[in-house]
């Protein structure tokens, strides 16, 4: 009797400890504890990826994406995300011929762009990830302008304007020709001063009088160096440059507001301000390396906007946008 007493106990313990190894082992695996198992990314395990992900586009978004590039790079030092800049109908171009895994773009992909992704068999994620305010700027030498309105930007830049002095802008202004700096046609900041202000009939192509540039470095060098131009970009380059530009306040009929965070973000710098996008695609999504950049993307970019001169969505949205790559 003592013997079948001992081996009882002894299968009693046995079971016991199955049970609990069941149950530990079950947990591990289904993410049924409220532990950080569940919830730990790939790259908080340690999981080490490699490869490249090809990344161009909008000259406006790349400081964003070179910024979560060099934070990704740290944790993830074998993955390579080279990122070129040929503006965004020229990054559209190369992702839809299924040359890139993400397009840096600073305005909506055009029907004609989709079109051409989808008879080349590519489809995409549209994330956005901060707001721009598409700002204007003079040189600091520039000692008459205090404001423009939306219709005296129109005259100056518009195809087919008369407008040749600033005189011609304001009889108080001087009679000295008008100097003008604007991204290239392939820019999606182009497409978007000519949509909210030039109402889509193109910017004037007066060769002695303007200067096209994809990049927007050239243009901040253009504009300072001339007291008598004028140009545009993104806010983060003005910031960047503010040593040596001088913004100008726009009159949306609301009075003239200047680009700032907080008028960026509540949309009262009218018309200027504007959502920025990255466009992924789906097949590379599959990839481990570009899922896990993206993710990396998403939920790390608010943190780094304003850092590189951008304005954060709110947490709400980027969680929308995260549940996108799922």
């Amino acid at each position: 009797m003592i013997k079948n007493k001992n081996v009882k106990g002894i299968l009693t313990l046995v079971m016991a400890a199955m049970l609990v190894f069941t149950t530990a082992c079950g947990n591990s695996g289904n993410g049924a504890t409220t532990g950080n198992t569940a919830t730990t990314k790939p790259s908080e395990q340690s999981v080490k990826l490699s490869g490249e992900i090809k990344v161009d586009g909008s000259s406006t978004v790349f400081p964003l994406t070179e910024a979560a590039a060099e934070e990704f790079r740290a944790e993830q030092p074998d993955v390579r995300v080279p990122v070129g800049v040929s503006g965004t109908g020229g990054g559209f171009k190369q992702f839809c011929a299924g040359e890139l895994a993400i397009a840096n773009a600073s305005r909506p992909i055009k029907e004609e762009e989709a079109a051409k992704c989808k008879a080349n068999g590519i489809e995409f994620k549209e994330l956005s990830v901060a707001y721009d305010g598409l700002t204007v700027v003079v040189s600091k030498e520039n000692d008459f302008i205090d404001h423009l309105t939306v219709d005296e930007l129109n005259a100056i830049f518009k195809t087919g304007s008369t407008v040749k002095t600033w005189k011609d802008v304001r009889a108080s202004w001087p009679a000295e020709p008008i100097v003008m700096f604007s991204p290239g046609a392939d820019s999606g900041t182009y497409d978007y001063f000519n949509e909210a202000i030039l109402h889509k009939e193109g910017i004037r192509n007066d060769t002695d009088t303007i200067t096209f540039s994809e990049d927007d470095n050239t243009l901040v060098l253009g504009i300072s160096g001339s007291k008598y131009g004028i140009g545009y970009f993104g806010f983060a380059y003005y910031e960047e440059n503010q040593d040596k530009l001088k913004v100008v306040p726009v009159d949306g009929g609301s009075g003239p507001i200047s680009p700032t965070y907080d008028t960026i973000k509540d949309s009262s710098y009218s018309p200027l301000s504007r959502p920025l996008y990255v466009y992924v695609s789906s097949k590379d999504l599959e990839r481990p390396e570009v899922k896990e950049f993206m993710s990396f993307y998403i939920n790390n970019i608010g943190s780094m906007a304003g850092e590189v001169g951008y304005v954060s969505l709110p947490d709400d949205k980027y969680k929308e946008e995260a549940a996108k790559l799922q």
